[in-house]
């Protein structure tokens, strides 16, 4: 009898997992038609979360430094143009989810490429206001340019080909230059995967059998060329720091593979977006460096 209970108990914890199962595959199933329920909480959510974002930065970030009228920066030349390549990326990813939730939802391709692919556009152009009126930094024409071009390599692939073949991707290593500069760099490990740019790497992957589409070359295979900077303390060169004179800024580029976990194919929409949220971080291979110096292999290089 004991053990014919326990067997009920897992018979009835198997159903359940597998109805919860079911349940949650066809809650994240993208609709079909036009869900104006999906939509309408898509809507309201994103604004949401858009309008407290904004009213934290101004009332916590900004407000540790002093205001100023409204004003200009030209920081084109700074961090060896790793912060712009930042605004990059993170105007085509939030672009890319931005579509990604009008399409779960049924909304048109046109609406989700005008609502949904210039969400990262939008939201950083309004953060740029905000350090317009900080006297700490400025307005930034070049971070516009970042920005608009982020969005611009999304939608334009999907008027091209309606398929992103060349995803914009991210990697990030600890370096000890943040051990040098904790204040400015970061002094956790997630803060310096946002402030220290000498170990973040920005990648153009490109799906080879998009572009090769009668080959034998496996659908989640891509070719990655990346871009990096080192030796960075400061924004720009400090010629009279002592400290700087012992490290040499210059930028690195790589060749290497890369993981589409896009392509991978699975009838769970659980994992299909897992696959999608994740998949806008370079997969660890083996990669080819080339800088100023020369250039070097990485056997692994993340």
């Amino acid at each position: 009898m004991r053990y014919f209970r326990f067997n009920i108990i897992i018979c009835l914890l198997y159903s359940c997992c597998a109805f919860s199962q079911s349940a949650l595959n066809r809650f994240l199933t993208p609709s079909d038609t036009l869900n104006i329920q999906r939509r309408n909480a898509v809507v309201i959510s994103e604004a949401s979360l858009v309008t407290l974002s904004l009213v934290g930065l101004n009332q916590i970030w900004y407000a540790d430094f002093e205001r100023s009228k409204f004003h200009t920066v030209n920081d084109n030349n700074d961090w060896l143009q790793m912060d712009k390549l930042g605004h990059v990326f993170t105007a085509y990813q939030m672009g890319k989810q931005g579509v990604n939730v009008l399409n779960w939802s049924g909304v048109s391709k046109k609406d989700q490429l005008l609502y949904g692919a210039t969400l990262g556009f939008g939201f950083l152009t309004a953060v740029e206001v905000l350090d317009g009126f900080s006297s700490e930094w400025g307005f930034s024409w070049g971070d516009i340019g970042a920005n608009a071009l982020g969005t611009g390599l999304y939608i334009s692939q999907e008027l091209l080909w309606n398929e992103q073949r060349i995803d914009l991707k991210f990697s990030f290593h600890q370096t000890s230059y943040a051990e040098q500069r904790p204040e400015t760099l970061g002094k956790s490990f997630f803060e310096q995967v946002l402030k220290d740019y000498n170990g973040q790497t920005y990648w153009l992957s490109f799906n080879l059998r998009s572009f090769f589409k009668k080959s034998k070359i496996p659908e989640w295979l891509n070719l990655a060329v990346g871009y990096s900077g080192n030796g960075m303390l400061y924004g720009s060169k400090v010629p009279d720091n002592q400290v700087l004179t012992t490290n040499s800024r210059y930028r690195q580029f790589f060749l290497s593979f890369d993981l589409n976990l896009q392509k991978i194919r699975t009838e769970s929409a659980f994992l299909r977006t897992i696959f999608n949220i994740f998949n806008l971080i370079k997969v660890p291979f083996p990669a080819l460096e080339i800088n100023k110096n020369g250039g070097a292999f990485h056997l692994f290089y993340i």
